[in-house]
């Protein structure tokens, strides 16, 4: 696995070196557009509405839209003197209760692991992150960005989560469709609740569930290479009659 940064945690006085790799590694499919006649790839030109004509990179400078139409420029002396510093610390800031920070702040995972093998400080803070069920809530830099991070026991090591900041997160209150509730009746809510009692497990496993898409692009892809005909069949849609919830409740239980 590959190396994405190295640095260290700073914990106190103590001074853990550590390194930093995705946790996740995105299986989607590539495309890309082609030209249908030769198959070649397409290019998107840098293209000026107003002129009508194609714009060279020397040309062309970075803006903010600050209203309709209208825009601040901001050149790269001046992105590059607020940029943060270049550092290599993970500088922890305070420790929180792992169920403290709701899950819509979450947003890339890392593992961490330490730089050399069997470093102490390194597994004694796993350790008394995983004993005390905190989370160590950090500040670090990396591709130029601050950002903020959970750092939590996970498996054999630790698992580092940056967050969305809270200008991020949209207002959920401001959705008009759940401003108003309907009322649930007893038997409603009782039927539901034996619904998921009937289909809850005990361990969730994320291998039980696959992307049928992938498979079968990939199964598609495979007959497209051997010159196979490939053949379209369209769904029938069959029409759902509409039923009250208690009915469509006690269906599901059978």
């Amino acid at each position: 696995m590959k190396t994405i940064w190295k640095g260290s945690i700073s914990f106190g006085l103590v001074n853990i070196p550590i390194k930093l790799y995705s946790a996740v590694e995105e299986k989607g499919i590539q495309m890309k557009l082609l030209y249908k006649k030769n198959l070649t790839p397409i290019h998107y030109k840098r293209w000026n509405e107003e002129s009508e004509t194609e714009v060279a990179w020397v040309d062309i400078v970075k803006g903010i839209e600050v209203k309709e139409d209208e825009f601040i420029v901001v050149t790269k002396e001046e992105l590059a003197s607020i940029r943060p510093e270049k550092s290599k610390l993970v500088d922890i800031v305070q420790f929180v209760d792992a169920t403290q920070i709701d899950p819509i702040f979450f947003n890339s995972h890392y593992y961490i692991a330490p730089d050399k093998a069997k470093e102490k400080a390194f597994f004694l803070f796993k350790e008394v992150l995983h004993q005390t069920g905190k989370i160590a809530v950090g500040q670090f830099v990396m591709h130029e960005k601050m950002h903020t991070c959970a750092i939590e026991s996970y498996r054999e090591g630790l698992l580092l989560t940056t967050l969305n900041y809270g200008y991020e997160i949209r207002d959920i209150s401001t959705i008009e469709e759940l401003k108003e509730k309907p009322k649930l009746t007893k038997q409603e809510l009782e039927l539901a609740k034996e619904l998921i009692d009937k289909i809850s497990v005990k361990h969730f496993n994320i291998y039980d569930f696959e992307d049928t898409f992938h498979e079968s692009l990939m199964e598609l892809i495979k007959k497209k290479e051997k010159g196979q005909t490939i053949t379209i069949q369209k769904e029938k849609k069959s029409k759902v009659k509409e039923e009250n919830l208690i009915a469509a409740l006690k269906a599901s239980l059978k």
